[in-house]
């Protein structure tokens, strides 16, 4: 049996990424007794924090981007409760050359020389998000890593075309495998006039939207903050909503505009770049990322205009579709496939 290792940062708070690599953990885990799969959370060791801390106090200077091998450690207690799963943790970093296969995030990718190069375990990396790449200053490192990797898995189109710009010798190694949306049921007469959004990429921008906003809001709309909500509350409130506001900055595929129009919402605002992959009308109204005041207009006349939901689930239903949990599967086990033949040879 060959075992899918990921290696994910340990995170307590809501974390996009992790919660798509644990998902694909739990459907390796279900597919067939060909393949298991377990997560490693590492974190930063707590003298290296301190040490970094002194660094710039001292130099006043912004230390190497990215953690080193001898910084890191394993979070044995790591569970992500912000959401359901079910995922087998692993608690070393002891891999067996010979059956494991290891799914480093692009934030990791310069940990690979280190913790798998010299050991002759075979890995890839999954980046989902294309501005993330450069996450360490040694380059050298970071181009070793991805010439060694054998697969580079990509969560869209815009993820490809950063890959391809960054190694365009590895451009032939790339795996794409798409995000998934789940189906949840929804009754359009069961919305309300509430306004949902999620500030946390880019606090600034949306204290300005809702501050401008604040004088033209009907009385009857309320604004509500999706901060700090487990996924459960969160699809709660989206349920409820008409319209999500979303703040995404340079993602490689946002899932929170994605997933809120997959609950019926209108969506206002920055696509994050990859979302310009499925940002078409009557759903997605796109808004320049910094143009605060057409973000404001563009709610103010939203919400002075009927709701066309016929149109709206029309389009909602060919998301579904394109991003299903079976198509996301289908693709998995294309890699699966190829990861099994690396391994046994």
């Amino acid at each position: 049996m060959n075992n899918i290792i990921y290696v994910l940062p340990s995170e307590k708070g809501p974390a996009g990424g992790i919660k798509v690599s644990l998902k694909h953990s739990e459907i390796i885990n279900k597919l067939n007794k060909k393949f298991s799969s377990q997560v490693i959370f590492i974190k930063k060791k707590k003298f290296s924090k301190w040490k970094n801390s002194l660094h710039k106090l001292i130099t006043l200077k912004q230390p190497n981007k990215g953690w080193k091998f001898d910084q890191i450690s394993i979070d044995k207690n790591n569970k992500s409760k912000w959401f359901d799963n079910n995922v087998i943790i692993k608690e070393n970093f002891k891999f067996n050359k010979k059956k494991d296969f290891v799914i480093l995030p692009e934030i990791f990718a310069h940990l690979a020389e280190d913790l798998l190069i010299k050991n002759n375990i075979n890995y890839a990396i999954f980046v989902q998000n294309g501005h993330a790449i450069e996450f360490t200053s040694d380059h050298k490192t970071l181009n070793l890593a991805y010439s060694k990797a054998k697969f580079i898995l990509s969560v869209s189109n815009h993820v490809n075309r950063c890959i391809k710009l960054a190694f365009p010798n590895n451009k032939n190694k790339i795996f794409i495998i798409n995000q998934s949306i789940a189906p949840h049921e929804l009754n359009y007469k069961q919305k309300s006039k509430i306004i949902t959004y999620m500030p946390r990429k880019l606090p600034d921008h949306s204290k300005l939207v809702l501050f401008f906003l604040k004088r033209y809001l009907p009385k009857k709309w309320s604004i509500v903050s999706l901060e700090k909500m487990n996924e459960k509350t969160i699809f709660k409130n989206l349920k409820k909503s008409k319209i999500f506001l979303s703040f995404s900055n340079l993602e490689g595929f946002g899932l929170p505009p994605l997933e809120a129009a997959s609950l019926g919402n209108i969506i206002i605002g920055y696509t994050g770049e990859a979302g310009k992959e499925y940002w078409k009308s009557p759903i997605f109204k796109k808004i320049n990322q910094g143009d605060i005041l057409s973000f404001v207009n563009a709610i103010k006349s939203t919400i002075q205009k009927k709701f066309d939901y016929l149109a709206i689930n029309e389009q909602r239903k060919k998301l579904l579709k394109k991003y299903s949990e079976n198509v996301q599967k289908l693709q998995l086990c294309r890699i699966l496939n190829n990861i099994q033949k690396i391994v046994n040879k």
